[in-house]
């Protein structure tokens, strides 16, 4: 069992008693078990239609970040596998049942309506008398429902619950009304989600664009000359890598010798604590150099420790610093790595690879458009963790009736 499995488990009496005591919930809310509100489903055997195309949805389709139904693959009934049998309609809900604490679930949208999943879920088709079908898929997000999963899956290297487990698990149910009510505010909360998350898609893609025409174009539209690397903008002149910046090996500080203070010591791509004395002035550039994240560059915009997981540019010969971890980054230094349990990157493999530099003037103006696209990026990446801190919050909040929908609706019309 994973920690955070064993972790979910210690909670889960005391998530029973809070469900259990019926006093402290609203007199309107009655409990139930899942098998009491869901209708049965069927299985069928895409086999039997041989040459028939269908969807499959398998257990690694569901996003257990977003919840949803990120992929599905199309195959024909004869190379169905032997786990696609379960048939789905709109709004089924999918349960994994392997690993349930993960919490693979995801409503079914309509463009999957009739098509098959994996024996590896759980599938739950809501009766809409008793129950809607999306506050039943909220109700298997809470940490009340993954820590009952976590108190009993089976196995240790292959933990599962059963079907059963699940169609016999609580579920405290406030009227269909107010069910309703409760499902629409935490969609509507979802709906923003995805909206940031087409946004940072939508930057990051556009940032590789970018990037490419940039590095290779400038934003002089000024006319080409033929080099040994290709077309390259008039002005613009070769050099080798080690006459672009010098990099230099990071220095070992140890956990135990890390003094008080606010400079941030900085290992592979994230700041691994604080000591009191920097190495590296502002604004700096690293790379990242052993490790799975062997090559990746970071730009620091303080003083900070480089430790020796690192290599950082000690002389930037004269280009501008952000231009610096943008070409680096556009350079793409993991394919220099060498080794496999231990990646490591050797600054000789890259040290005469010729690249084409603008003027310091222009190359200022390209790190700026950059920076215009990935500022668009980071505030939509702060919006979508501030969007899900609220919906974690409201689950809680709404599910335990510790915040009644009307109470929101007062303070919206306050």
């Amino acid at each position: 069992m994973t920690a955070k499995a064993k972790e979910i488990r210690r909670s889960s009496t005391k998530h029973d008693v809070l469900e259990d005591s019926c006093s402290v919930l609203p007199p309107t809310w009655t409990a139930s078990t899942i098998g009491n509100v869901v209708v049965k489903t069927k299985q069928r055997d895409p086999r039997n239609l041989p040459n028939e195309v269908f969807r499959y949805v398998d257990v690694s389709s569901v996003s257990n970040e977003s919840f949803r139904i990120t992929g599905s693959s199309s195959l024909l009934g004869s190379d169905a596998p032997s786990r696609a049998r379960k048939s789905i309609a709109k709004n089924d809900i999918l349960f994994a049942t392997v690993r349930p604490t993960l919490k693979r679930i995801a409503l079914v949208p309509e463009e999957l309506n009739g098509e098959i999943a994996s024996t590896g879920y759980c599938i739950l088709r809501a009766d809409e008398a008793k129950v809607d079908s999306s506050f039943l898929y909220f109700s298997l997000l809470t940490d009340t429902f993954t820590a009952r999963m976590a108190s009993i899956e089976r196995g240790v290297s292959y933990p599962a619950v059963s079907d059963g487990d699940v169609l016999a698990s609580k579920l405290i149910l406030p009227p269909l009304p107010e069910q309703k009510k409760i499902a629409h505010i935490l969609s509507t909360v979802q709906r923003a989600i995805e909206a940031e998350e087409r946004i940072i898609q939508t930057t990051t893609e556009l940032k590789k664009a970018l990037m490419q025409r940039l590095f290779t174009e400038g934003l002089r539209n000024e006319p080409k000359k033929q080099t040994k690397i290709g077309l390259v903008p008039k002005s613009w002149s070769l050099l080798p890598f080690d006459q672009f910046v010098t990099l230099q090996r990071g220095y070992d500080l140890r956990k135990q010798d890390f003094k008080q203070g606010s400079v941030p010591v900085i290992g592979a791509t994230q700041v691994i604590g604080y000591h009191d004395t920097a190495n590296v002035e502002a604004p700096g550039v690293t790379v990242v150099r052993s490790g799975s994240s062997a090559g990746k560059p970071l730009f620091i915009a303080e003083d900070f420790w480089a430790h020796n997981v690192l290599l950082y540019v000690k002389d930037f010969q004269g280009n501008h610093p952000k231009f610096v971890y943008y070409k680096i980054l556009d350079l793409d230094l993991t394919q220099y790595r060498q080794g496999v349990a231990v990646p490591t990157l050797n600054r000789n493999t890259f040290s005469s690879v010729e690249l084409a530099l603008p003027s310091p003037r222009e190359q200022q103006d390209i790190a700026d458009a950059l920076d215009a696209v990935c500022n668009k990026t980071e505030i939509a990446s702060k919006k979508k963790a501030q969007l899900q801190d609220l919906f974690r919050s409201l689950l809680h909040e709404l599910m335990t009736a510790k915040t009644r929908v009307r109470d929101l609706d007062r303070k919206v019309k306050n």
